[in-house]
Parts: structure tokens; C-alpha cells; sequence
């Protein structure tokens, strides 16, 4: 990563846009300003850098992920709407991951049948058109009624495709704590008593500011992933991140003194 110049683009010059600019872009574009959309792409070319930074270690052409992940972020532009509360660059990032690991499963020395491939290409495609239409991550039983294809084929096809990672690794980082793999996992056993038995949680959330109290709630007692958090109430999934590990510090700090 050491290259200054990645397909021909001088990474040390490109701009960088404010808020207000990526809104106005945003305006222009919908109202039908044709260059508008091209200066959204070169005005977020460095969210294409730092994701491929991640995969510079699989012995793949720069230039290639580069070239993919722009691709990703087109689709991002395209798809996202200035009406849902969140950062264009927490929904971007997802996207320009998602292309970019396409890229890299089309090029996988492991066989998948052309049938199973088929079927986890025409689901992932699903996937983005439902997140463009419903503003959140689609269950896989939205994504099998949209396809008209069973739950359990789907599932197995996509498992066919799938690059195991860990749940650690980081998706995004916007200067601030780093959001994990982790983070976008919906937890299934938040409606059960499991957190409530090992900790002696009502008191120590009555401690917390309303805030923090509504998304430990939200993520721990009614499972909701960190992006339905944000779009909940109104603020970044970073800053969901940021609030959810402030809050269970306090409450970790508070049971050690009660202990």
C-alpha cells in the first residue's frame, strides 16, 4: 500500500467532502445533475482505500481490489437514501466489502457447484435490493420470499460461498473505536434471561443515561444489530459503538464495587 497511484487515481490528492457537500451531491444527483455523481465517487474514493487495506495480505492486485471496490461504492450512491438517518459512510463501507469479497469468492480455487453459486449470487443480489428498500440488513426469510426459494437452500448456498473470518475482525474505523464483525451480529439470545441472570443488571442501568439504558436494551434484551440501534434513535452505528462500550464499562465497573 506503499503505491501513491492506484489505476491511474494519485490517492495523495484525493478530496475529501464535508457533510453539507455530500448532501448537496446527493440533492443535485436525484434532481438529475449528471457530473454530481461523479464527484460523489471521486469525493469517496478514500472509503475504497481503507477497506482495501484489509485484503492487501491475500496477494491480490491493488489495482484489481481497487477497480472492484469502486464498483461497490457506485452501488452504494446509487442505492442510498438521504432519508434514512445514517452516515453515507457507514453504509457504503459494508458495500464496497461486500464486492470486493465477491471478487474474491469468484476467485477461489475451492469448486462450488454452478447451481449453489447461482443461487448465493441471485440471493446476495437480493440482499442489496432489500436493504436499499427496507433500510436494514434482510432476514434470510425475506431474502428466501424474494427469491421464491427455500430458506434452507439458501442458507446452504450462501454457507458455500461464505470466507469464514473472525468476529473480531474490524468492518470500519472512522477515527474513533473500531466497529467488529462482532458488532453487526444480531444477538438471538437477547430476548431470554441469560444477561439478566448473570448480572444484576436493573440497578445498574439505572445508573446509565437514557440513552446508553435504550441500547443496552435494544442490543442485549431485544437483539437488534448496531445499525437498527442507530436508525432507532437517530445517531451513527460508531456512535452506538461508542455509547454501547462506554455503558457496559460503567456497568462492569459498578458490579465490581458492589461484589
Amino acid at each position: 500500500m506503499n503505491k501513491v497511484e492506484i489505476c491511474g487515481v494519485n490517492t495523495s490528492r484525493l478530496p475529501v467532502l464535508s457533510s453539507a457537500k455530500m448532501k448537496e451531491l446527493f440533492l443535485a444527483k436525484q434532481a438529475g445533475d449528471t457530473t454530481a455523481r461523479e464527484k460523489l465517487v471521486n469525493g469517496n474514493l478514500r472509503l475504497v482505500l481503507s477497506v482495501i487495506q484489509r485484503f492487501t495480505n491475500r496477494g491480490e492486485n491493488v489495482d484489481d481490489l481497487f477497480q472492484v471496490g469502486c464498483i461497490g461504492l457506485m452501488k452504494a450512491i446509487d442505492n442510498f437514501d438521504l432519508g434514512q438517518n445514517v452516515k453515507f459512510s457507514t453504509y457504503a463501507v459494508p458495500m464496497i466489502i461486500g464486492e470486493i469479497r465477491r471478487y474474491l469468492r469468484d476467485n477461489n480455487p475451492i469448486r462450488v457447484s454452478r447451481s449453489l453459486r447461482d443461487v448465493a449470487y441471485k440471493a446476495l443480489q437480493v440482499r442489496d435490493t432489500l436493504i436499499s428498500r427496507l433500510g436494514r440488513e434482510p432476514s434470510v426469510k425475506e431474502i428466501s420470499q424474494e427469491l421464491k426459494t427455500p430458506e434452507e437452500e439458501v442458507v446452504y448456498a450462501l454457507d458455500a460461498i461464505q470466507e469464514p473470518i473472525s468476529l473480531f475482525e474490524p468492518v470500519y474505523h472512522d477515527g474513533g473505536d473500531p466497529i467488529y464483525v462482532m458488532d453487526q451480529v444480531k444477538d438471538e439470545k437477547g430476548e431470554d434471561s441469560a444477561w439478566e441472570q448473570e448480572l444484576t443488571i436493573s440497578e445498574s442501568m439505572s445508573k446509565l443515561s437514557e440513552r446508553e439504558q435504550a441500547i443496552i436494551r435494544m442490543r442485549f434484551f431485544e437483539g437488534k444489530t448496531q445499525m437498527e440501534v442507530a436508525q432507532e434513535i437517530g445517531i451513527s452505528q460508531a456512535q452506538v459503538s461508542r455509547l454501547e462500550k462506554a455503558a457496559l464499562r460503567h456497568m462492569r465497573k459498578d458490579m465490581l464495587v458492589e461484589a
